[in-house]
């Protein structure tokens, strides 16, 4: 009788390690499944632009020409209206985003601390083509009234990023949106890096006399790396966001300095023409441009999600 319980034990190790091991393979193959997509998509790219890679070679990335009829080809005004937009929004939305997360980390405190919590998780949830819809009706009309025009008429002759003409759908209106859809990313990722902040650094920071101010100023450059991570993942969103930047930046196909001018991104070139691509090379091009932009925003995430493992690691290890 006495052996009874010590076989039930065995038995159930055996079985805890059959399940081990079958929760092992699942998760594994779950991992190499992710894995295989990604590559199957890259190269189901590389394969569909392949005419286009051979007819244009590096000079599809450096030419500034888009004229289907005559089936020419250049990504550089996309690329550059891209790239532009943006680094606007990133430049609208980093210091209210940082700011935001200083407020929750440092400042708020209970039902405030929580609703706006809140609410930021919540901007994250409306669908671009919702504010690509309140930027078409509310935004554009108000940034051409009350921005884009009085800065063209100040500043226009002697800045070139502001010269006139100032149009609606620009370059302006699409960094203006982008920035509105990119501050809850930016503002979570930033909030949960200053929580990783051991208290014992704001402990410290108080008993040598530092005021609040100086201890936030601390705590901010502890976590400057986390803070870009968070700024990098924010930068990802815009560049491959579609709906919401096709609606109000104007989709012009030119490379025009100022900001108040349509623009045209890699995104948005896809969503527009892929439709009317009506012969093999046309829609490899696109194919092209779909790859470039899948590239630019994997490396874009990759960088900024070692960043913010980087600072993760920092911290447990101190």
């Amino acid at each position: 009788m006495s052996s009874h319980p010590v076989t039930a034990s065995i038995a159930q190790s055996r079985r805890g390690i059959v399940g081990n091991k079958v929760f092992f393979v699942v998760c594994a193959l779950a991992g190499i499944t992710v894995m295989v997509l990604l590559v199957s998509v890259i190269a189901q790219l590389l394969s569909d632009s392949r005419l286009s890679l051979q007819r244009f070679g590096i000079g599809f990335l450096t030419s500034t020409t888009w004229d289907p009829v005559a089936e020419e080809f250049g990504a550089l005004p996309f690329i550059y209206g891209t790239v532009m937009s943006s680094l606007l929004a990133m430049l609208l939305a980093l210091p209210l985003s940082i700011g935001a997360a200083i407020f929750l980390v440092e400042l708020s405190r209970g039902w405030i601390r929580t609703l706006l919590s809140f609410l930021v998780e919540a901007l994250a949830a409306i669908p671009s083509v919702v504010y690509g819809v309140w930027g078409i009706f509310v935004l554009v009309p108000w940034l051409l009234e009350r921005v884009a025009t009085p800065l063209s008429e100040r500043w226009g002759e002697a800045i070139p990023f502001l010269a006139p003409p100032a149009i609606g759908p620009s370059m302006l209106s699409a960094g203006v949106i982008l920035a509105i859809m990119t501050i809850p990313i930016i503002t979570s990722v930033a909030r949960d890096v200053l929580q990783a902040i051991p208290a014992s650094q704001r402990e410290a920071a108080y008993a040598l006399g530092a005021t609040r101010w100086e201890t936030i100023g601390i705590v901010l450059s502890s976590s400057r790396w986390g803070i870009f991570g968070a700024t990098m993942l924010g930068l990802g969103r815009a560049l491959g966001e579609t709906m919401a930047v096709t609606m109000v930046i104007g989709n012009d196909p030119s490379i025009h300095t100022s900001i108040l001018q349509p623009a045209y991104t890699l995104a948005s070139v896809i969503a527009n023409e892929f439709t009317e691509a009506t012969t093999p090379l046309y829609m490899s091009a696109l194919v092209e441009i779909g790859l470039v932009l899948l590239l630019t925003t994997l490396l874009v995430n990759i960088i900024a999600r070692l960043l913010v493992w980087s600072l993760a690691r920092r911290f447990r290890q101190a």
